[in-house]
């Protein structure tokens, strides 16, 4: 499987720009998959993709701490879906994603081959991504809008002369 991996993409570790990878990626975990394949239909001229790892199912263990900083404990199993892509200029990306949505794995692997693909970016982010972080925004807007509209004001009041 090693000699699927070897290409030109950079090692993520080493890539100056992997908040914005990180960050890009993030919008394409928080949307839908019908809204995401809507969304990527619309991107003109997507070359060829190679699918080096199917999109399969598995389980991960999800671990938790106590306060944030606590020792580690399983809280449970999530079931994943991964899937891996290489456009055919190289670029390799990696699509994780919870629940088996096997069609928003790849899509979301073919997102990360775009944002890496230097002629692609900017159109993936005009296009998808763009979008999708306003959709995104606004729907935390509106969730926080209606949850402070029930915040509750406490206040103590004095009960006058003699109240311990």
């Amino acid at each position: 499987m090693e000699h699927l991996l070897s290409h030109t993409t950079p090692d993520p570790s080493s890539a100056p720009d992997i908040a914005a990878r990180r960050a890009a990626m993030a919008v394409v975990a928080g949307a839908g998959s019908e809204e995401l394949a809507a969304l990527v239909a619309q991107l003109a001229d997507v070359p060829d993709t190679e699918e080096i790892r199917p999109a399969e199912s598995g389980l991960v263990m999800v671990r938790g701490r106590i306060g944030g900083d606590g020792a580690p404990f399983n809280l449970g199993e999530a079931t994943v879906t991964r899937c891996a892509v290489r456009l055919a200029s190289g670029e390799i990306g990696f699509g994780h994603v919870l629940g088996r949505d096997h069609g928003k794995a790849r899509l979301a692997a073919l997102c990360d081959a775009l944002w890496q693909a230097p002629a692609y970016r900017a159109r993936l982010e005009r296009h998808v991504l763009a979008p999708l972080q306003e959709r995104q925004a606004a729907q935390l807007a509106h969730t926080r809008a209606q949850t402070a509209a029930t915040k509750v004001d406490f206040f103590t009041m004095v009960r006058g002369e003699g109240w311990p």
